[in-house]
């Protein structure tokens, strides 16, 4: 196994380009660990350490451009404003040393359906930051995922950043395992409100070969709210919408039974998931709105 270290983007990306099979490595929570159990040996390992632009983040008029290399710990720190979803699943990854090296952009390119970032980039409106010596082309984020451990990357390309949009409403992430972190979530569910545009973006790991996003949920509450003016009055959710909400997510999965759970408890679990963390979030954009409503009087 061959170790490439450069010193700069550019050369990273030459390198990429000449050795297409070189697999990335920054945090090495991901690689690491299948190197360690014999499950990948690759020719080249293409270190990315000494890359500091990987590791910083600019905040934009309405979203937010995060290094791939920024760790947990500093979203956890410096974006809890803008990217709260975000936020709250970084709290849930591993233990604190592995916060302070996973990233991101290593969850992106490990692809693992059972990644604790996918959920809320899912919900929260993502791109990917695709470069190659070809070019720069930005990948929605449901478009990255393409299967079990398998993403929409070319051969020549490395994850620079991830566009994230900056959140306008209340933003959720839950998470079962045996323990709230160090643990690989049995199943996982975000859900963020987007007042602006009136809708509602929802993601689910672990429960699918791939993170998915529960669209016939979302549809069915933004037609919910706004039929019955809920953006407006602030009104409690009727317990048969939220109800109607878990179920459309929970069917929206297309879980396995393996070691850490069953296909029905999963998609029982993403049920509750759902119901809760829309009580959570409607709850705060309930708060929200009556401050809003009072300042105005």
């Amino acid at each position: 196994m061959d170790f490439l270290r450069p010193a700069s983007w550019e050369e990273a990306l030459a390198a990429k380009a000449e050795h297409s099979t070189a697999v990335p490595i920054a945090g090495g929570t991901d690689v690491m660990v299948e190197i360690n159990f014999d499950r990948r040996r690759p020719e080249y390992l293409l270190d990315l350490g000494r890359i500091g632009e990987l590791r910083e983040w600019e905040v934009r008029q309405d979203h937010v451009v995060l290094g791939a290399s920024v760790p947990y710990t500093r979203i956890m720190k410096h974006l809890r404003a803008e990217l709260p979803g975000l936020a709250l699943a970084s709290h849930t990854v591993g233990s604190p040393q592995i916060r302070n090296r996973g990233s991101v952009g290593g969850n992106l390119g490990a692809a693992s359906p059972a990644g604790d970032s996918h959920p809320a980039l899912l919900s929260a409106g993502a791109e990917v930051e695709a470069v190659s010596v070809r070019g720069t082309r930005l990948i929605p984020v449901e478009e990255f995922y393409t299967g079990v451990k398998r993403n929409a990357l070319e051969p020549d390309e490395l994850i620079r950043a991830v566009h994230i949009r900056k959140a306008e409403g209340p933003q959720q992430f839950s998470k079962v395992g045996t323990r709230n972190a160090m643990v690989i979530a049995v199943c996982a569910f975000a859900v963020a409100l987007h007042p602006r545009s009136r809708t509602v973006r929802t993601g689910i790991g672990s429960a699918a070969p791939t993170p998915v996003r529960a669209r016939a949920a979302e549809d069915f509450l933004g037609a919910a709210l706004e039929e019955g003016g809920f953006w407006e009055n602030g009104k409690i959710i009727p317990p048969s919408v939220a109800k109607r909400f878990a179920e459309l997510a929970s069917a929206a999965c297309s879980p396995i039974d393996d070691v850490r759970g069953t296909a029905q408890y999963r998609r029982h679990a993403v049920s509750v998931m759902a119901r809760r963390t829309l009580g959570w979030t409607w709850e705060q954009y309930r708060g929200n709105a009556v401050a809003t409503l009072e300042g105005a009087a």
